[in-house]
This record gives structure tokens, sequence and C-alpha cells, in this order.
């Protein structure tokens, strides 16, 4: 399947909606490299920092059971395609779920894009996931196939990007309007603090009108700003809950849908109200052990009671479990060398009003 297949004009649509965005074509031009990071000031006029996400990985599912298939898995509803305009195929979606195990505890985190390949096929999906376990989640879904006629497969074709703006400062960047022929463009359905998500097959740099390329890392430190959990590193397979890892934050569960695996955990523990701990973005001072922080460990207060665990991140960012209630307080990480590192959580201001 070609992805020009998949092109829709790129107007935004109202409402901030995390789909319904059209594509236009562009002329192609390359992007400089630079290394500030997203909200940092642009150089030379430019509004967009584009990130290639090699460690993202993507599996395409399409049948006429593809959609009560994936509903049956997933926490969310299905980001379906809406009507086609004219001769145009409509447009792409984007949704933001986990596959949970029967305890309810999560096995992969996906972003969702639906799509429909010609008007009389029904649509199909392609399913965003952590490369590293990639078949992982091939495994998870051949294991439900049964009987359904629907397909799985990889999906090598296209890569994925985060196009993320350079400034913070409202009105400091521009729509983004312009791509190349081959691409696929929608907002980040997780939070609008995570810019856009672009699928294209091409192997040199991304063209995004006033783009350049950016580093990796400054991306990963950005989104562990944002406190926004991405991959098996962040989100241990079996270990984390949906809940407390902010699903509902972040779009990606739906309390009114019908039955999926590990639901009953995730509607008791909403309905009672009681999220006890989170995942919050946290701030490390002090000398860092030469290998970093290790995933897992133990966040103390100043009493020396325990209020939670590190989970993951990248030099003197990441994000960790914390009590809710503890996270006011001084906080800090013992070494294997006897000192301690400080710990500062911030609560996002993208988080409910209600959460703060």
């Amino acid at each position: 399947m070609a992805a020009a297949v998949l092109l829709r004009g790129a107007v935004p649509g109202r409402g901030g909606s995390a789909w319904g965005w059209r594509l236009r074509l562009a002329p192609k031009r390359r992007l400089a490299h630079s290394s500030s990071s997203p909200g940092g000031s642009p150089a030379g006029g430019e509004s967009w920092a584009c990130f290639r996400l090699d460690k993202r990985a993507l599996v395409r599912v399409r049948g006429p059971d593809a959609v009560p298939f994936l509903l049956g898995l997933l926490t969310n509803e299905l980001p379906l395609p809406g009507p086609s305009d004219g001769d145009a195929p409509p447009p792409t979606r984007a949704g933001y779920a986990h596959f949970l195990n029967v305890q309810g505890r999560t096995l992969y985190d996906v972003i969702l894009y639906g799509f429909q390949e010609r008007e009389e096929e029904t649509p199909g999906f392609l399913l965003e996931c952590d490369g590293s376990v990639q078949g992982e989640l091939l495994k998870h879904l051949a294991l439900y196939r049964i009987r359904r006629k629907v397909s799985v497969e990889p999906h090598p074709d296209l890569r994925v990007w985060s196009v993320l703006p350079c400034t913070s400062e409202p009105g400091g960047t521009l729509p983004l309007q312009e791509l190349t022929e081959t691409a696929i463009l929608t907002c980040d359905p997780r939070t609008v603090r995570m810019g856009w998500r672009l699928l294209t097959q091409d192997e040199g740099p991304v063209l995004v009108t006033r783009g350049r390329l950016g580093d990796l890392r400054d991306y990963h430190r950005y989104r562990y700003l944002q406190g926004v959990p991405e991959g098996v590193c962040d989100l241990p397979p079996g270990v984390a809950l949906p809940l407390e890892s902010n699903l509902a934050f972040m779009n990606g569960v739906s309390f009114t849908k019908g039955c999926y695996i590990g639901q009953e955990l995730t509607a008791r523990t909403h309905h009672l109200g009681i999220v006890r701990k989170r995942l919050f973005p946290v701030l490390l001072s002090g000398p860092l052990p030469p290998a970093g922080i290790a995933p897992g460990a133990v966040v103390l207060t100043a009493q020396g009671q325990v209020a939670g665990k590190f989970r993951a991140g990248q030099g003197d960012v990441g994000l960790a479990l914390l009590q809710s209630e503890k996270i006011k307080g001084p906080l800090h990480i013992g070494t294997s060398e006897g000192g301690q590192v400080a710990l500062t959580a911030s609560v996002p201001d993208w988080w409910p009003a209600a959460s703060k």
C-alpha cells in the first residue's frame, strides 16, 4: 500500500481535535540539523523541530473484522476515518490507547492511525508501538485473532516522526499546512504539548516548512518534562497500571465502550475515584551516578519514608511513580556510593485542574 493513498489535504479543523487534518503538497527541501530544544529560541526563522523516532515501529491491522477485533483488546475507542470529501479518501485520524493483560496492567502503549484506502473498503489501522516489542505485539494480536477476518502484519514502509514547535510562545509558530506527497500528518492525540505525529516514506529528512532536524535527546528530554511516558522503559509490560500512568489524562481510555481485556480493574479504579500514585515528571539535582539512576530506584522523603520509585529518564530529567500526597516535600534517591540525589516532582500544566 503506497502512503500516497492516505493523503488528505492539511488545514486544521475546529475544536483542537486530534484528527481531521488534511495534507497539501509542498516543494521538497532538506532540513538543517540543530540540537537546540523544542522550546528553545528558534534560529533562522525556524518554527518546527522534526525528530525521527527510529525506535518506534508500525503494525498494520485491516480486514472486515478489524474494528471489533481491536475494540476487544484496547482501552479506547478506535479513531475511525470520517466521511470522504468528493473523490478524495477519508482523512487519517489518530488515537491513543493501551493493550492490557488480564490483570489490568499495561502491556503496550500505542498510537493508532485509522485510514481507509478506498471508499468501498472497511477501515484499516496502523498501530505505532515501541519497536523493541513489535514482535511481542504481533504475537499478542495473533493470539486473539482466532476466526477473525483480519490481517496483522509489520508495516516498515513508513517512518515515524514527531514534530514539535521551536517556541512555547503563543502564536510563535505557524500552522502545519504543507508536507510532502507521501506523508500522514495528525496532531499527537495524547496532549497538545506533544505537537504532531508524522508518518512518511522519505528516507531523508522530513520536509516541513520552516522546520529543522532535531536531536532525539531533545525530544525525550522534552516529553519527560511534559510527563509523557512512551514505550516499555517508561511503561514496563505487566508492571504499569494504566490510570497510575495517567492514561485518562492522555485521552487513552474510554469508560463507556464495551468490554476489553483488563477492563475490570481499570473501570473499578475509575469509579472509586482513588488513584493514590501517579507518574510525575521529575528533575534530579546533585552528583548523578555515571550510569544514571537505575529504573526502580526507591524514592524517599526527608524522613526516610518510601514515596515511590524512579521509573525512567535521561540525564537529569525523568519520570517517577510517586504517592501524590508526598510530592511536595523534599525527596531523594540514595546512590550506591552512599550519596543522595535530590528529586523534585512537578505537576504538568496540561493535566486536568482537578488533579493538581
